[in-house]
């Protein structure tokens, strides 16, 4: 039998979100899920955003993106590992994913692969963050916000959630990679000196970046899927690559 080598990376995906086509945009990933079917491939680790909007209720979930969790379960089915790191428009995941076996993390994540480190997350609140972000982070997760948002409907909850993210979607420029200045350059900069890791690896802000640290570390930001091709980083078991189309 093949020995697994292939770790997939990607995140912002943004499925449900109403910019470009949608639906092409869930077709393209389920294909891409679809092609990691293969005896070399070990895990893939979904960090973060994945879904646009994410509420789950005791006993109810998102239908958008069905086939995508679909396409999880036949992976897991086919022994590879799926891991799934929240971002910060998918918080809201309790205990449904784990209950399909995939393995939720918090960042910062570490993991040893092939005597490799990696340093892992979606990535916001990672590095210098604003205090009003910081303030709308807290509120999301507090229990007792979380259970009166739990009394709306769904259906009222959904065309909240996705109106939201939409606008606010619509209302920001498109991201500029600021090099030295970037907030998770300066996290992962830290973060050498403390506990080093050969790969710092995160989502969030829709850019693809591959930078090499100071301390010999490389620093990865995946792009996201609004711009069509399927961005991935993929670690084979010695080295890393990246695939961001369009940037």
């Amino acid at each position: 039998m093949t020995e697994r080598k292939l770790t997939y990376f990607v995140s912002d995906v943004h499925l449900g979100l109403r910019v470009g086509d949608p639906d092409e945009r869930e077709e393209r990933f389920v294909m891409f899920l679809k092609s990691l079917r293969s005896d070399d491939v070990r895990a893939v680790f979904l960090l973060g955003d994945i879904w646009d909007f994410w509420y789950e209720y005791r006993d109810v979930v998102p239908k958008i993106g069905a086939r995508v969790v679909s396409e999880l379960i036949q992976l897991m089915d086919e022994g590879i590992e799926v891991w799934f790191c929240p971002g910060n428009h998918d918080i809201w995941t309790y205990s449904f994913f784990e209950s399909l076996g995939i393995k939720k993390i918090s960042q910062p994540f570490y993991i040893e692969m092939d005597g490799r480190t990696f340093c892992l997350g979606h990535g916001d609140t990672l590095g210098p963050t604003k205090k009003s972000y910081a303030f709308m982070l807290k509120l999301f997760h507090n229990r007792f916000v979380q259970r009166c948002f739990s009394l709306l409907h769904p259906t009222l909850a959904y065309r909240l959630g996705l109106g939201w993210s939409d606008s606010s979607r619509r209302t920001h420029a498109r991201y500029i990679f600021k090099g030295e200045q970037e907030p998770l350059y300066i996290y992962a900069s830290g973060q050498e000196k403390l506990r080093h890791a050969d790969y710092y690896i995160f989502g969030h802000y829709h850019v693809g970046a591959d930078v090499k640290m100071p301390g010999g570390s490389r620093l990865i930001i995946l792009k996201d899927w609004m711009d069509g091709g399927m961005p991935y980083a993929c670690f084979d078991g010695r080295e890393m690559i990246t695939c961001f189309p369009s940037d």
